[in-house]
């Protein structure tokens, strides 16, 4: 069964990083579009990065833009999301999909997004 699983997910203080993975089973990444996205509490999803499957090319959101950095490691069939500088307001749940756009606004997933891992950011 295809599927993705996100991991990596925990508390930290504000000012700390983690980083998320994102591990394919039942079907290789190599080549497809990986996007990452965020659900708070009461917001709507918000994409917040993604990475080209053809030319590695990555785009970032400005709420995250130079201290996320997603990448990919298609030999362990797994996508990154190294998180840096982390800020209160980035607690959510966050999701990997291998989706069908690299924009992050209109971005959508082949079938759903993963079951998510829980980032809180509080001292």
């Amino acid at each position: 069964q295809a599927q993705l699983v996100e991991s990596g997910g925990g508390l930290v203080q504000p000012g700390g990083s983690l980083r998320l993975s994102c591990v394919a089973s039942g079907f290789s990444l190599e080549y497809y579009d990986i996007g990452w996205s965020r659900q708070a509490p009461g917001q709507e999803r918000e994409g917040i990065s993604s990475i080209s499957g053809l030319n590695d090319s990555t785009y970032y959101a400005d709420s995250v833009k130079g201290r996320f950095t997603i990448y990919r490691d298609d030999e362990k069939n797994t996508a990154y999301l190294q998180m840096n500088s982390l800020k209160p307001e980035d607690t959510a749940v966050y999701y990997c999909a291998t989706v069908d756009s690299l924009d992050l606004a209109t971005m959508s997933p082949f079938g759903s997004w993963g079951q998510g891992t829980q980032v809180t950011v509080s001292s």
